[in-house]
């Protein structure tokens, strides 16, 4: 098994609650609060030891809504690594609608990062890199850090012979191409803003895949595509893997436990193939858990022994 690390710059503590109705106006009697560490790198650490792995999750943190945060994260996470910074850690507002099962999620904005503090993110991210290692790079760039951000990370992997794993979107997304990454995951509304393609048929969803493939130089390619599964592309080709049908919950984290267990059965040496299969149970998984609640390792294993039959 190949090390893992993630990188979350921008986390959120996230709260969850359930309401009878959501109105405006009048106060609303909420039931069933629960906290947890969120963001994409976090999530995708703590995923990944739910499903038996280990990761060092390397997460941006301050003030006092920080030191709740890194206090739940350090509980569940043995290799949880803080990277201080003076703003304060933002929330993130979760809220099942029990009368219509509508979920409203509200994200609150981040801390303001000035330039020595992402500066010195990137010294700590060369400082845990070695070689063969994966690193996951997940979630939104807080405010004060530059589009490139996400690129100089990746030009850092490569100099360490670490593989480097991106799940951004936008300008961020863009610049990490442009460097060249080992695995690349947008969903179909981030490619489709990062190409200009309309991405409707299968046939151009695959011709996009193979240009990022041959013109920017990531080894894989995969394309999140929600209800209808993924695609994954490689030099070895693309292949479809569809989703089953869950009666789902909440579909709070089920990217980021696509890409854990993607990276994860990755990391142990599976095929593409076989780790794409981990990935979409993971993902499906994840959709029957309520409010921020990430997928179940009993879940996973019911989900892929379903789609490998």
């Amino acid at each position: 098994m190949q090390p893992v690390i993630t990188l979350t710059m921008n986390p959120a503590l996230d709260v969850s609650t359930s309401v009878d109705e959501v109105v405006s106006t009048h106060k609303l009697r909420c039931s069933g609060a629960r906290f947890g560490p969120g963001g994409g790198g976090v999530n995708v650490a703590r995923v990944i030891a739910r499903l038996g792995g280990r990761a060092t999750a390397l997460f941006a943190v301050g003030g006092a809504i920080g030191d709740v945060y890194r206090g739940l994260l350090e509980a569940e996470l043995d290799r949880a690594r803080p990277i201080e910074i003076e703003g304060n850690t933002r929330q993130s507002f979760n809220v099942n609608e029990e009368s219509t099962g509508k979920e409203y999620r509200f994200v609150l904005e981040g801390p303001k990062w000035q330039d020595r503090e992402w500066r010195g993110a990137l010294d700590r991210v060369e400082e845990a890199l070695s070689e063969g290692e994966y690193l996951v790079v997940s979630g939104s760039l807080p405010d004060g850090v530059p589009d490139d951000f996400t690129a100089r990370v990746a030009r850092l992997a490569k100099r360490a012979g670490a593989r480097c794993v991106v799940d951004a979107s936008g300008a961020a997304l863009e610049a990490a191409l442009d460097e060249g990454v080992f695995l690349v995951k947008p969903n179909k509304r981030e490619l489709r803003d990062l190409t200009g393609a309309r991405l409707d048929s299968r046939e151009e969803q695959e011709d996009v895949l193979r240009r990022i493939l041959e013109d920017d130089g990531s080894e894989i390619v995969v394309l999140s595509l929600g209800g209808d599964g993924a695609l994954f592309a490689s030099s070895d080709g693309i292949f479809h893997l569809a989703a089953p049908e869950v009666e789902a919950r909440s579909a709070v984290g089920a990217g980021d436990s696509f890409l854990a267990a993607l990276v994860l059965r990755l990391a142990a040496g599976d095929s593409l193939e076989d780790a794409g299969r981990h990935a979409v149970a993971a993902g499906a998984a994840a959709l029957l858990s309520e409010g921020t609640e990430l997928c179940r390792a009993e879940d996973v294993e019911r989900v892929y022994r379903e789609l490998s039959s």
